[in-house]
């Protein structure tokens, strides 16, 4: 019997940045589910910030070269890998002068969320699937962390739902408490529009808040995992009524064991996504 593949995306993950929940649980989680029998892939964003000297990242020549257009303009596809030796467990970055040169996160030094905070996420989940078509590793589930992972959800069941490599993919989504306060750009709903990807199905991003773009994610998930003691009063409403499998929080010393389970009660599961 084959292995089950796991693929996380995530927004951030330790050591590259500096330690958060989500950061802690996308580092530990991976290696844990390694030990525990499936293969794995892990990506994240390349952002400026990170010191690819002292995390020894290099470019991969033969998954970059790509071109993803956004907004009808081109921006390159650029993959880093590093490795975490005391987990044997290597992490894709996605990066691209544009949208990952500056030397931050998601704010700029007056803690104001950047403008193209939308198409760096736009860029990141369609990197990483296309990265993941030329490793040509078909993962049984994608787990993703953060809302800057909250179309991957949308593109794998709309966009890359015929693929060969995706076709049998079951998607599970995290919720954390990390909120941006504004809204994204007016025309992130436009954006996103691509490949399967039509008007009526990014109509909850009309009005682009945080909630609004968990909730899309939900729609197009197969399962849903709240990662955080307390999530968002109008997401936890919307999980409530999309009679999705939810797995509730789990403890530091606890959630390894039970994503792990969760994932083999989802694999068995019909596709259940909107």
């Amino acid at each position: 019997m084959k292995k089950a593949r796991v693929l996380f995306v995530s927004q951030e993950i330790t050591p590259y940045l500096d330690e958060t929940p989500m950061g802690s649980i996308s580092r530990q989680l991976p290696q844990g589910i390694q030990e525990r029998g499936k293969e794995i892939r892990t990506f994240m964003p390349r952002y400026g910030c990170i010191n690819e000297r002292r995390h020894q990242l290099h470019e991969v020549i033969r998954l970059s070269g790509m071109n993803l257009i956004i907004n009808d303009n081109d921006h390159p596809l650029i993959i880093k890998v590093a490795s975490i030796q005391s987990a044997r467990m290597q992490v894709y970055f996605i990066d691209n002068e544009d949208y990952f040169q500056r030397k931050a996160v998601l704010k700029d030094k007056q803690g104001n969320h950047f403008e193209d905070n939308d198409e760096r996420s736009i860029f990141f989940c369609r990197g990483v699937i296309e990265t993941v078509k030329k490793l040509g590793w078909a993962p049984n589930i994608v787990h993703c962390h953060g809302w800057m992972t909250g179309l991957m959800p949308l593109y794998l069941k709309k966009s890359f739902n015929e693929d060969p490599l995706f076709a049998e993919t079951k998607v599970i989504y995290s919720l954390y408490d990390e909120e941006f306060p504004k809204q994204l750009h007016k025309d992130f709903s436009k954006k996103v529009l691509f490949d399967g990807v039509e008007k009526s199905h990014v109509e909850t991003i009309k009005s682009p808040t945080f909630a609004n773009l968990n909730k899309l994610a939900i729609d197009y998930s197969d399962a849903v995992i709240k990662a955080s003691p307390k999530i968002n009063p109008e997401i936890e409403k919307y999980l409530k009524k999309s009679e999705k499998p939810v797995l509730e929080y789990k403890t530091t010393e606890e959630y390894i064991e039970a994503f792990d389970n969760f994932y083999d009660e989802v694999l068995e599961m019909e596709s259940v996504y909107a």
